[in-house]
């Protein structure tokens, strides 16, 4: 098979505004990203977290480059990924920057720990991934950054905090489970050969 190529020249690109609302359709799990070591560190509230590869273990987050915790990423070359239960809200809030919390003042009123990098987390986050940079491909006003996973802590914790149409929402697996179950389609009967 050869397949076939085509330049496609297309004037028109979709509004940032029929794009934000798109986007607000996809649900994402809410992570608070960390950089920095010492009193040389901020973080950032990101739904931008995904799996890259397990073996190695890797990740992907994109970043804002106007963001404090992107020239931090970029000096240390290291940074966490804190995973959020559905109780951890008001972190979330924190390290959006919209109380004008900055630095090292947006890790106030929780408990941070170090593992191997140095960069703070979130002792009692749902998942709390240490990462070293491996990669970063900037590209307009944002950097896909590749992470290679250098420790992991995970909590026993399953209520996870997502955002869904400019909300935060939780999701709870045993309790969403079962409603889930009461309103799945039913599995397709296979045929019985006789």
């Amino acid at each position: 098979m050869n397949p076939i190529v085509r330049n496609v020249s297309i004037d028109r690109e979709a509004s940032s505004g029929d794009f934000r609302q798109a986007m607000r359709r996809l649900t994402g799990g809410v992570s608070v990203i960390t950089a920095g070591i010492g009193w040389d560190i901020s973080g950032m509230t990101v739904t931008s977290v995904s799996s890259l590869s397990v073996d190695p273990s890797a990740l992907i987050v994109s970043i804002n480059r106007e963001a404090s915790s992107w020239p931090l990423v970029r000096r240390y070359g290291f940074f966490g990924v804190n995973i959020l239960t559905s109780d951890q809200i008001d972190i979330a809030e924190r390290f959006t920057g919209k109380d004008g919390l900055k630095g090292a003042e947006r890790f106030a009123g929780a408990h941070w720990t170090t593992r191997v990098s140095g960069v703070p987390l979130l002792a009692n986050a749902l998942a709390a991934i240490d990462c070293e940079v491996e990669d970063m491909v900037e590209r307009h006003s944002h950097a896909i950054v590749i992470g290679r996973v250098l420790d992991v802590a995970v909590s026993a914790r399953t209520a996870a905090l997502a955002y869904w149409q400019g909300q935060y929402v939780a999701i709870d697996r045993d309790e969403d489970a079962l409603r889930l179950a009461e309103v799945s389609v039913p599995a397709p009967q296979t045929a019985r050969r006789g």
